[in-house]
């Protein structure tokens, strides 16, 4: 008798209440935490620093974090999650007012010591808050993509307002891919993009421009309403964006002007704003296929890329652990994507399918930004590398977006096979 009391306590606490979480998922995300401990330490071990414990702790936290909410049912979040829209507003303005300044940016909340980043909550925030709206009403129409964008529109610009430009793409990216998944027609979401790409691509190659507005006509010529009017439009607003581009680069911040001007020519600037992209791509280049070993890269440890445990994590990678080990970081994401697709597509409800989408968008869009900005592919901006990169909010943020996950795959229904007996 006692041992069928104490089997049925350790069931019914232990293993019950996340029996069937997505186990797969949890291994990866806790291995790439760990990996990452161990590759900021190896960034530090000549500075002094002791930042790698602390993603380690704040790891273990977010696993907390993560387990707690997973055995909670997330479908409840459908009855609050206009109060964390609001929630996540009032953060982002309260930093606007309140927060610390530094590296010319106001991003962060000091409290009790912790520096509290709310635009790294606001990725989580807006994808619970998508996931309820594209749940009641499907983005299958041209007013409820605009009502979506609406409601996106709000903490993107606030946290554009800091600056923090890397965080604001991360917003568009998460909601471009909900929007995908909740039926939005592709054409549409290539003509919503196309002024921005019109007024990159008018100051680049007005050939490469006329091909552009061509493929963009052809798409609202297809897929939008009234037709000849909205082709009109939809070349007019691609001309006006070509011509307003100088205006445009006009908004943006000096120091976001050089992360671009500097990623088409970094030797422009070789000791200022592209010393970190020179040294980057030689620590890469130097790690070969192999790498020189966890601890022994000659620019890690001499201190040769600034700010490395955080947004230029993968060039330690790149350098102590070769092309392989870069291999396997991008073997591990897709491995976790993928996880979160098959969660996406056995989730029991669309709310559940939009909130594995979600974090999806935000890990790939983060994952091919950072890696492309320590190779050269891609303009530097302050995006982490998942897992990987020290931040404490951005871990912490991250978890509980697996928390979610974990949820959605804990409580959908599972898949029950019958066969037809002729």
């Amino acid at each position: 008798m006692l041992k069928k009391l104490l089997f049925w306590f350790q069931w019914n606490t232990l293993v019950k209440p996340w029996q069937n979480i997505d186990w797969t998922l949890l291994i990866l995300v806790i291995g790439m935490t760990v990996w990452g401990s161990l590759m900021i330490r190896s960034v530090e071990l000549n500075q002094g620093w002791a930042e790698w414990w602390q993603h380690l702790i704040t790891g273990l936290i977010g696993l907390v974090l993560a387990m707690v909410i997973a055995r909670n049912r997330y479908d409840r979040l459908l009855q609050i999650y206009w109060w964390i829209y609001g929630i996540t507003n009032v953060g982002l303005l309260t930093v606007m007012f309140l927060g610390t300044e530094a590296l010319g940016a106001q991003r962060w909340i000091s409290i009790a010591g912790f520096n509290l980043q709310p635009s790294e909550f606001a990725k989580i925030g807006l994808i619970v808050t998508l996931a309820g709206l594209l749940h009641e009403k499907p983005a299958n129409t041209i007013p409820n993509m605009f009502r979506t964008l609406g409601i996106m529109l709000v903490p993107w610009s606030l946290v554009f307002l800091e600056p923090n430009l890397g965080t604001s793409l991360v917003l568009v990216a998460i909601t471009l891919g909900m929007l995908y998944w909740a039926n939005t027609n592709p054409s549409w979401i290539l003509v919503l993009l196309s002024p921005v790409i019109s007024a990159i691509l008018y100051n680049v190659s007005l050939p490469l421009w006329i091909l552009w507005a061509i493929i963009i006509v052809i798409a609202a010529w297809i897929s939008l309403p009234w037709r000849i009017i909205s082709t009109l439009c939809t070349f007019s607003i691609n001309f006006v964006s070509g011509q307003l581009s100088h205006f445009m680069w006009g908004v943006l911040k000096d120091y976001q002007k050089d992360r671009i001007v500097l990623f088409l020519d970094p030797d422009r600037d070789p000791l200022g704003g592209g010393y970190h992209l020179i040294q980057s791509r030689i620590a890469i280049g130097a790690g070969q296929l192999w790498g020189q070993g966890l601890n022994h890269g000659t620019q890690t440890q001499l201190n040769f890329i600034p700010e490395q445990h955080t947004d230029f994590i993968f060039a330690a990678i790149g350098e102590e652990l070769g092309f392989a080990g870069g291999f396997f970081m991008l073997i591990s994401f897709w491995l976790i994507c993928l996880r979160l697709v098959f969660i996406a597509q056995g989730a029991k409800d669309n709310f559940g399918s939009l909130l594995a989408i979600g974090l999806l968008s935000m890990i790939v869009f983060q994952t091919l930004v950072n890696v492309g900005m320590t190779i050269g592919v891609a303009p530097i901006t302050g995006i982490p590398l998942p897992w990987l990169s020290y931040g404490r909010s951005a871990l912490l943020a991250i978890y509980i977006g697996v928390g979610l996950v974990e949820s959605v795959t804990n409580y959908s229904q599972p898949l029950r096979f019958t066969s037809n007996k002729s």
